[in-house]
């Protein structure tokens, strides 16, 4: 077994077969079939199910992609550390998270590091809850994650540094209700039409738990799109309960954006592998509590 052939499975894996993969890693399909294969052989299991073009994995397969992908982020770590030397001129940093604090703070904390690394690409992956940004940091497909939680997140799985608070707020358009007001109390979302997430994200277990103290309103629009709730308030849809880290942009595009009495916060957190980081992701954290503590 060499890394070479865990990184051909894990690009199967992560882009859902041979011929994807074959494209990203810029080799033969015959070439990867062939190193899969000798894995194979070495683990003495089939690691996929072919099925026409299709790669599906076996339980074996499925047991492997966690040990792969530390082994596999191992080596990269290894590897930055000896670039270290060359103080973080190049390199690669995977940062997962969720929609609302990739903007803000994720981009003021981008903007720093690359202005402070420019060599350093930073690669930004999806999450949407705080359980997958969480996930994706343990399993290693990501070195960090940016979170929010209503409550400090457990050291038990990842390392988590604290970052700060971000409140709810209310984005209503233009010419929508509340017209000459800075705050509403948030008894007055009753009887309202509002924009909402998935389950799992902080916005909606807001909006939950406002029904469960018996505050009645109506879901205009619920959606996994973050880059939806901007055009579909502006669009007179519905309200929207986001995290402050949207005020900024929010005003920018036109909307207003009201204080939620009485407050109501989630923490927000930068969280880590347990153990020894790549020098890029360590330089990372450095700059975020840094900045948290300024």
């Amino acid at each position: 077994m060499d890394i070479r052939q865990l990184e051909y499975f894990l690009a199967i894996v992560d882009r859902g077969g041979f011929n994807r993969a074959a494209s990203a890693l810029y080799v033969s399909q015959p070439s990867l079939s062939q190193a899969v294969r000798a894995l194979e052989r070495d683990l003495g299991s089939e690691l996929f199910h072919r099925i026409g073009r299709r790669a599906v994995l076996t339980e074996a397969g499925r047991a492997l992609i966690e040990p792969a992908r530390e082994a596999v982020r191992s080596l990269e770590t290894a590897r930055a550390s000896v670039a270290a030397v060359h103080e973080l001129r190049e390199g690669r940093l995977d940062v997962a998270s969720m929609p609302s604090q990739a903007v803000e703070p994720l981009t003021t904390l981008v903007s720093a590091f690359s202005h402070r690394y420019p060599g350093v690409s930073v690669a930004i992956h999806a999450a949407f809850t705080t359980r997958d940004v969480i996930d994706m940091v343990r399993t290693g497909a990501v070195e960090l994650g940016l979170l929010a939680s209503a409550g400090p997140v457990s050291d038990k799985e990842v390392a988590s540094h604290a970052l700060g608070r971000q409140r709810f707020v209310l984005v209503v358009p233009a010419d929508g209700p509340f017209v000459d007001r800075t705050a509403v109390e948030c008894r007055e979302l009753a009887g309202q039409r509002l924009i909402v997430g998935q389950a799992g994200t902080g916005m909606r277990a807001y909006v939950d738990a406002l029904r469960e103290q018996g505050i009645e309103f109506t879901v205009a629009a619920e959606t996994e799109h973050r880059v939806s709730l901007m055009p579909l308030v502006l669009a007179g849809v519905g309200l929207a309960v986001v995290t402050d880290s949207w005020r900024d942009l929010a005003r920018r595009l036109g909307a207003r954006v009201l204080d939620i009495e009485p407050e109501t916060t989630l923490d927000i957190a930068l969280v880590s592998r347990r153990g020894s980081l790549s020098p890029a992701a360590a330089a990372f954290v450095t700059i975020a509590t840094s900045a948290a503590d300024s």
